[in-house]
């Protein structure tokens, strides 16, 4: 707090001996005098309307009082972490829904709750109806014709093993397995009921179905689904969609196990970017061991990405962004800061990448920027911040002594 006691007395001194400020407010055009009167004491404009930089000189203990450091123009290889939030879901191609593909009624049910572990071949339910009766005694049918006739019969043979293998196709069509029809056909048995097997292993994420019901064929009656592997989806910026393609490792954390670190790779980048949130969503697969990822969990996922090698940064503290203009102080041989207009690229780690304006090896003001700014653009109107000198001829000035007090007798 000592600077400010400092830039304090400066401003009392300056306002009792110092006339520039006086001689700066005659000088004034009428339309600076009115700027000023409505907002303040500013600088002079260009013709965009962007406030007029000017050098500004610092002596060693006016930099101290500031708090103002300096620091070098370099090349550095760029690095940042992307952080983004997703929830975990099912792979889609890994879901299946179960579907009759004839009408009946469920006489039996073997998969009957939600949650329920199927392995592939394993019985989810009988299914009774007319259609398979009716088909199994045409197979039957069809089976005695083949038996009877010889390949001898010539065409006749040929129509018997045709109707046979149409019979049993229309029984796979409907999902019934080759071991069951090969039974039709070994114990010449109708059954009332035929049995529908899972396709694949998983776990029921839905289940429709009750015992005794009528099904109709479409009607989803369970959907599985393998959770050995699983997708996390979530959303990073637009800014950050350069440093991120498919196959790119992710870090993954979730709050369920607390210090472990899982791994995936980005699987995914969708095409398109949400209008409002300027965001693009992102999908991330993860193996599942033991399936300790739950879907509707969420997930923490961090992307470590190299922005580039070789770049020339400077600290992120040493560019003042006016949101037309980005501005940075540069030390001149003699000691002036000299503000200079830079282009910038990405941010990591308070650094940022310069496109434009800067050469390897410059100095420039890495701190306390906002009141070097504010007396570059103070000074020209003669109403810099006391205690502070503008340009060589300032560095001059001193301050006139105190008029002596009468002595009375």
């Amino acid at each position: 707090m000592k600077w400010i006691v400092a830039v304090m007395a400066g401003l009392v001194l300056a306002c009792g001996n110092d006339t520039s400020g006086d001689q700066a407010m005659e000088e004034m055009t009428p339309e600076e005098h009115a700027r000023m009167q409505a907002g303040g004491t500013q600088g002079a404009v260009d013709s965009t309307g962007q406030a007029v930089r000017q050098a500004v000189h610092l002596s060693t203990d006016q930099a101290r009082a500031l708090g103002v450091t300096y620091a070098v123009v370099g090349r550095e290889t760029m690095q940042r972490t992307i952080r983004t939030v997703g929830a975990i879901q099912p792979a889609e191609p890994n879901v299946v829904d179960i579907t009759p593909k004839i009408d009946g009624f469920v006489e039996k049910l073997f998969v009957d709750f939600t949650g329920q572990a199927v392995r592939k071949g394993e019985p989810l339910l009988t299914l009774y109806s007319p259609q398979l009766v009716a088909a199994q005694e045409e197979l039957l049918t069809a089976k005695r014709l083949a038996v009877q006739l010889d390949s001898s019969a010539g065409e006749a043979w040929q129509n018997a093993q045709a109707m046979l293998e149409s019979s049993r196709r229309r029984l796979a069509y409907w999902d019934i397995t080759p071991a069951q029809i090969a039974q039709v056909e070994r114990t010449g048995v109708v059954t009332k009921t035929m049995t529908l097997v899972s396709p694949v292993s998983g776990i029921v994420l839905d289940k429709r179905v009750l015992e005794g019901q009528q099904v109709m064929s479409g009607m989803q009656l369970y959907r599985l689904a393998d959770l050995r592997s699983v997708w996390i989806e979530g959303e990073v910026f637009e800014q950050d969609l350069q440093f991120l393609r498919k196959g790119i490792q992710a870090h993954i954390e979730v709050s369920a196990y607390p210090g472990e670190h899982l791994m995936g790779d980005v699987s995914f980048v969708y095409p398109t970017i949400d209008a409002q949130s300027r965001t693009n969503r992102i999908r991330v697969a993860v193996p599942n061991q033991g399936f300790r990822l739950k879907p509707g969990m969420f997930a923490t996922i961090f992307f470590d990405v190299t922005i580039g090698r070789n770049l020339l940064v400077v600290p992120l503290d040493a560019v003042i962004v006016t949101g037309e203009r980005n501005i940075v102080f540069v030390v001149d041989a003699e000691g002036m800061l000299l503000p200079r207009e830079v282009t910038l690229g990405p941010r990591a780690n308070n650094r940022v990448q310069i496109l434009s304006g800067l050469t390897e090896g410059e100095r420039i003001v890495a701190s306390a920027n906002f009141l070097i700014d504010a007396e570059s653009r103070l000074a020209p109107t003669g109403g810099g911040m006391p205690g502070m000198q503008h340009g060589a001829a300032d560095s001059t000035r001193t301050r006139s002594a105190p008029t002596p007090e009468p002595q009375h007798d």
